[in-house]
């Protein structure tokens, strides 16, 4: 049952196949099975469940990233800083998920306050790969004969990635700032979308970056992406920069003789290996011999995205992170001294380095004598990335790049990098969407040599999910990229 897609599960509950109660105990017990990859920083032992016969996430098992508030449920963000913060209310999305008739399984890890690529830095400890692990599993073919090393499972969605790739629920929920859901999913062999920017509330979403964060939809197939967002979507009275805007209908039989999908030559840069130029250019040619007019496109500012990202990143997290005092929010240090040195003492000890080092650096940029040098520079530079994709969405309709520069790194080489490198190497071709607001999905397409997932990325005009997940669903059933399945 856990290895069906939504809609065949909802048929299942819908017959009395199987009992919404019965069908959480699998998933708990799943839940058991992969506790050594550390996908959860809690899970929910009592089963909660709204009934809605009328939605197709009636009984449907969820996860939820530990940056989501949940209402009586610890939400963490995987930092001392907040490890007994219990928030009195739902995020607008989760309450959406509740309302639908979905059972929330737990809340999964992630960097501390997401602020990673790898799930490395959560003060629970790193998440792991599933398909880097010595947990038995099957992908259509016999085990590799030798041990498999362990590799990251991306970030810094990861856990919400591993919970969803190993089977243990059917969707979750991750936040996406610059890939943080479409890395770890590409990483992880499963779909991971980030819709347009404020078609999604953020209410109870525990900010990084006010302007650029979207939650994510992490899921197994295109299909059931499309169940979440039909679900999540819309107008928040909570949130102010959210818009109306239509549920989607797949189009299953999409002909693609009139679409134009545009292939930027800039995302094609030093450290992609091998593997993933291959699959660019196999996805490349399926598309092609389906009908589309491929042609390549220019987007002359996207070596300087990730500079730019890092200076707004940075300056967003000094002003977020300023609540985290002791006296409004967080763990309080006890210190006798002086209000300010309580501060100092409740921040260096309840975040870790990383945080702490954004902190620093964002306060840094926006300094009075800094401020017009790198803050304001730094918007400048967006808005001409965001007239790049303004240009080439008069000549193409989709545009269609790797997701990651490599496949999964092994974890011991992945932390010989520092968090600024970390993330410089594996947002690259994902946090120019977040900068423009535009859709992006990550949709899994072969197995490397090394038996790891190869994933790539398309992206859309805002606004035009519809689009997105249809051509996202058309090359699914293309490739057809095989179901990880854990033995049992």
């Amino acid at each position: 049952m856990l290895s069906l897609g939504i809609k065949e599960v909802s048929q299942s509950l819908k017959n009395n196949i199987i009992k919404p109660k019965e069908l959480y105990k699998e998933c708990l017990n799943r839940t058991v099975l992969i506790n050594s990859l550390n996908a959860f920083i809690s899970i929910s032992k009592e089963f909660e469940y709204q009934e809605n016969d009328n939605s197709v996430l009636n009984g449907i098992p969820v996860a939820i990233k530990d940056n989501f508030c949940t209402k009586n449920f610890k939400t963490t963000c995987g930092s001392k800083m907040l490890q007994d913060f219990i928030p009195p209310y739902n995020a607008t999305v989760v309450d959406k998920l509740l309302d639908a008739g979905s059972v929330i399984l737990g809340k999964c890890n992630l960097d501390e306050f997401a602020m990673g690529a790898g799930t490395v830095d959560s003060v629970y400890g790193p998440t792991k790969n599933i398909w880097g692990s010595d947990l038995k599993y099957s992908i259509g073919k016999k085990l590799p004969k030798k041990k498999p090393r362990l590799r990251i499972a991306g970030g810094s969605s990861g856990g919400s990635a591993v919970a969803v790739a190993t089977g243990t629920c059917f969707a979750a929920l991750g936040s996406d700032s610059g890939g943080s859901t479409r890395n770890p999913a590409s990483y992880c062999g499963i779909v991971g979308f980030k819709p347009t920017y404020s078609s999604i509330s953020r209410h109870g979403l525990i900010p990084l970056v006010n302007s650029m964060d979207v939650p994510g939809i992490l899921t197994r197939n295109v299909e059931d992406a499309s169940f979440i967002y039909n679900t999540i979507c819309g107008i928040d009275p909570k949130d102010s920069t959210t818009v109306n805007v239509n549920k989607i209908t797949l189009n299953k039989n999409l002909n693609c003789h009139n679409l134009r999908i545009g292939i930027p030559k800039e995302y094609y840069c030093k450290g992609m290996s091998s593997d993933v130029v291959e699959t660019w250019k196999f996805v490349e040619k399926v598309l092609e011999e389906g009908g589309a007019t491929i042609q390549s496109v220019s987007m002359p500012h996207t070596p300087y995205s990730i500079s730019c990202y890092s200076v707004l990143n940075q300056c967003e997290v000094a002003s977020n992170m300023a609540r985290y005092d002791g006296l409004r929010y967080g763990q309080r240090a006890e210190v006798d001294h002086s209000t300010n040195q309580m501060y100092s003492e409740t921040r260096s000890q309840n975040l870790n380095s990383v945080v702490r080092g954004r902190i620093l650096a964002g306060n840094y940029f926006l300094l009075q004598k800094n401020y017009h040098k790198y803050f304001m520079q730094a918007l400048k530079i967006r808005q001409l990335i965001c007239e790049d994709f303004r240009k080439v969405w008069e000549v193409v309709d989709i545009l269609l790049t790797p997701t990651t520069l490599t496949e999964a790194p092994i974890f011991d080489d992945f932390i010989k990098y520092d968090n600024r490198e970390q993330c410089a190497l594996n947002d690259y071709c994902t946090q120019s969407a977040n900068m423009s607001g535009c859709p992006a999905i990550s949709v899994p397409i072969r197995i490397s040599e090394n038996e790891m997932p190869l994933s790539i990325q398309l992206m859309a005009p805002n606004y035009n999910e519809e689009s997105l997940l249809s051509l996202a669903y058309w090359i699914e059933k293309e490739v057809q990229f095989p179901l990880l399945r854990i033995l049992q």
